[in-house]
């Protein structure tokens, strides 16, 4: 009973010991914790002035995202031997030059993605990937200010395909008005005098046409996390059924050593290539008639910031 005692003793003891300790240590945590806060701010305030000074800004991510998987003899499924995958790629780069009577612009976004699924027991099933995403896009812009926040600005921007009807269709935008930057991450242009060259091959629907032109860009980067965002309209004055509009937003959270996470969502909204996917298995289709449905792709994936 009496080492009972004594051993109870000696834990209470080392408990308030240790107790003590910590909120010892916890005293001596707490300036420290405030100076690298005020480091950081000032760290933050010395970033800030480094990005306001004239010159090129470069920079660039990617996302990797892969899937590979086969079965033999699972007798589960109704094709018991197949092989399928999953392969997308996209990189999103910019470079950009800043004065202080004007700037340029520059930013390009690719986006491929192949997908296979092999029946082994179906001889005339493909056991190649084929192209399932496929993005280019190229854009220019350059601005002459009238201050701080505001330019009178010039816009060339390039979308099409790369694997697949390389330019058919192709979009050519090029048009001219005015430029907000609010922020230095933040860039919005508005030109209402604007047209919209769109290249095809032999008999389409596609038709060129003038119109005006809005663009909003983010781009931006918390810590590890670079983000882009980027809407491209075109309404056309010719007819509403020409317009069109793309949205990409791109994340990429860096984990270790430029490598972590990415996420890649696209949206548009495009009646001339609903109208001519439609006429492959109905040439009725009209514009009145088609199903113009939201596109949309997804990627997700390991990233890469270089």
């Amino acid at each position: 009973m009496k080492k009972l005692s004594i051993l109870l003793l000696l834990v209470c003891i080392s408990f308030s010991a240790n107790a003590q300790t910590a909120e010892e240590l916890k005293k001596e945590q707490a300036p420290k914790k405030a100076q690298i806060a005020k480091l950081q701010g000032e760290v933050k305030a010395l970033q800030a002035k480094i990005d306001a000074l004239p010159g090129w800004r470069k920079g660039a991510f990617g996302t990797i995202g892969a899937s590979l998987s086969g079965f033999n003899n699972w007798y589960a499924r109704t094709a018991p031997n197949t092989a399928a995958g999953n392969i997308g790629i996209t990189v999103n780069g910019f470079a950009n030059l800043i004065e202080e009577d004007f700037f340029w612009r520059n930013s390009g976004t690719i986006n491929l993605g192949w997908v296979k699924f092999d029946d082994k027991d179906d001889p005339s099933d493909s056991d190649k990937f084929e192209t399932a995403t496929d993005v280019f896009t190229i854009s220019s812009l350059y601005g002459r200010r009238l201050n701080k926040k505001w330019a009178i600005s010039a816009l060339g921007e390039y979308r099409t395909t790369l694997l697949d009807n390389f330019n058919d269709p192709g979009y050519l935008d090029f048009g001219a008005g005015a430029t907000w930057t609010p922020t230095s991450h933040l860039v919005v242009v508005i030109h209402p005098g604007n047209y919209n060259f769109v290249f095809s091959s032999g008999e389409s629907v596609f038709e060129s046409s003038l119109g005006a032109k809005i663009v909003a860009d983010y781009t931006n980067k918390y810590k590890g996390l670079s983000v882009k965002s980027n809407l491209s309209m075109f309404q056309s004055y010719k007819d509403g059924d020409l317009s069109n509009w793309t949205w990409t937003n791109s994340f990429g959270y860096t984990i270790w050593k430029g490598i972590g996470l990415g996420f890649e969502l696209g949206l548009r909204n495009n009646k001339q290539e609903a109208l001519n996917n439609a006429l492959i298995d109905n040439p009725a289709e009209t514009f009145a008639t088609v199903d113009n449905k939201l596109q949309s792709y997804w990627l997700f994936g390991l990233s890469y910031a270089f």
